[in-house]
């Protein structure tokens, strides 16, 4: 078998296997990274470079795993944008954590946000007490966002997707 086509196939097998790997640990993996979270990031990155390579380990051989990680993302992420189904198969959706004030139990337990994680996220967004929450919402990727006032809310999700492909498409 040709090397680089080795280094094609194994490559893609590695990243296709992280993909599911992160959706299955959840999306607060993504955002809410601590010490040990970096450290495990480090150590896959470095248990699967051999997996994806194998003894290839010239420039060449770099740059084709690499050429088709990116390759990979870059139509994952078209797919992710054309296709509702996909996109609702590869993505979360936003979850509910605070609701005027009211915390979520059931998500915050389900999500395994703990009130440390939650009280630091209100404070990045200058908020003290939960009662000032109008809303807080765990995104699809990993963010926690927070709403507070008592203007009228408003679904913003969609919005930002729409928004984001108006960018892509230059408009």
């Amino acid at each position: 078998m040709n090397p680089y086509l080795d280094i094609v196939i194994r490559s893609a097998a590695v990243y296709l296997f992280m993909v599911i790997a992160l959706r299955v640990f959840g999306k607060k993996e993504l955002s809410q990274l601590n010490t040990a979270d970096v450290i495990l990031i480090l150590l896959i990155s470095n248990s699967v470079q051999n997996a994806m390579v194998g003894n290839n380990t010239t420039l060449w051989g770099g740059l084709a795993a690499a050429t088709i990680l990116f390759a990979i993302n870059f139509i994952l992420k078209k797919l992710i944008y054309r296709y509702k189904n996909f996109s609702n198969f590869m993505l979360e959706k936003p979850e509910i954590l605070i609701h005027n004030g009211t915390l979520d139990f059931k998500n915050l337990s389900k999500l395994d946000i703990t009130s440390d994680e939650l009280k630091e996220a209100m404070r990045e967004h200058g908020i003290e007490y939960f009662k000032d929450v109008k809303l807080a919402m765990l995104e699809i990727d990993g963010n926690i966002s927070i709403i507070t006032g008592e203007y009228t809310l408003k679904q913003t999700h969609y919005k930002r997707k729409k928004n984001h492909k108006n960018l892509i498409q230059g408009n």
